[in-house]
């Protein structure tokens, strides 16, 4: 054999025992198994509004009245309504149309939002009507006041030529009237866009009776209106007040009503002949004495009337 063929043959064998040998290392180690990890898709949590507290029919909700409950999308109740900016916003003032528990879920069935149809005319009760009034920062309640408050309106006149214990007088018109809406925000439950930018109510409108409507129609003609806001318990009519005056108010200015009342004036008929007197009563402790706006002193009078020589007591006019 040539020696060249004998080295073809060496090669050949080399190749093959390498070939092997590879192939064994190959079948010897372990095949990583390739792991695809997959990604478990992720619960989706939404929120819904339920009731924070039992809400009558009728009520004109407000925002503390509603929760919301946070569950996962397959949880939520059918028709609940989803928390969003613009469901928030429109459920505060919204008229509750039949009784709902606390922690159940607020539907569009439950309720009447300021922006539907209709909704003023479900606000009024049987019989009632609407009617704005004009308010100030003063009279409004500084702003404080809320669609669903029961509020009294008071009228205060101002008489310029009137006595001065008579010139300002305030007397309640109205009694224990709703307010069902500030200004444009129609019965909104929460606070106004006037009232968020710091600016005072500038009209309310009340739900009154025809006959109500009358009433304060006359006394915005008649003066300042004013509104007094009732407790949320106090839903009986309080018997009349009647009418506080300007000496009412002051003491002093009764008392100078009481002094200017002091004379009175006299006729005596003496031979067939009239002769007039201005008198003056003299009062005991008039400084100190309690006086009522007819000029009247509550404790003790004492009038002397002189109609001879006696001209210390009676003057002649």
């Amino acid at each position: 054999m040539s020696s060249a063929l004998r080295l073809s043959i060496i090669a050949v064998l080399v190749l093959a025992i390498t070939a092997l040998g590879l192939i064994a290392l190959n079948l010897s180690t372990p095949k990583a198994t390739a792991t695809t990890e997959v990604a478990q898709p992720v619960a989706k949590v939404v929120g819904y509004y339920v009731a924070a507290r039992p809400l009558p029919r009728g009520t004109l909700a407000r925002d503390e009245d509603f929760a919301v409950r946070s569950v996962q999308a397959e949880q939520v109740p059918a028709d609940a309504i989803l928390e969003t900016p613009d469901a928030k916003a429109s459920l505060a003032g919204s008229l509750v149309r039949k009784f709902v528990e606390a922690g159940n879920a607020i539907t569009l069935q439950d309720i009447v939002r300021p922006q539907d149809r209709g909704f003023l005319a479900s606000v009024l009760a049987p019989d009632s009507r609407a009617i704005s009034i004009r308010v100030d920062e003063e009279s409004g309640v500084s702003g404080l006041i809320r669609p669903g408050d029961q509020v009294d309106v008071l009228l205060t006149q101002v008489f310029e030529k009137a006595d001065p214990a008579r010139r300002a007088l305030t007397e309640t018109v109205l009694r224990n009237v709703r307010i069902i809406a500030i200004d444009q925000e129609i019965a909104q439950g929460g606070r106004g866009v006037a009232a968020a930018m710091g600016k005072p109510a500038q009209t309310v409108s009340l739900e009154l009776t025809p006959e109500q409507v009358q009433r304060i129609t006359v006394a915005k003609q008649l003066g300042k209106l004013s509104l007094s806001v009732r407790a949320a318990v106090d839903k009986r009519d309080s018997p009349d007040a009647g009418v506080m005056s300007s000496c009412d108010v002051s003491p002093e200015l009764a008392r100078q009503n009481a002094l200017a009342g002091q004379t009175t004036a006299v006729v005596l008929y003496s031979g067939g002949e009239a002769k007039q007197f201005t008198v003056r009563k003299q009062v005991t402790g008039v400084g100190n004495a309690s006086v009522n706006c007819d000029g009247q002193d509550v404790a003790r009078q004492a009038a002397v009337v002189s109609a001879g020589g006696s001209g210390n007591s009676a003057e002649k006019r």
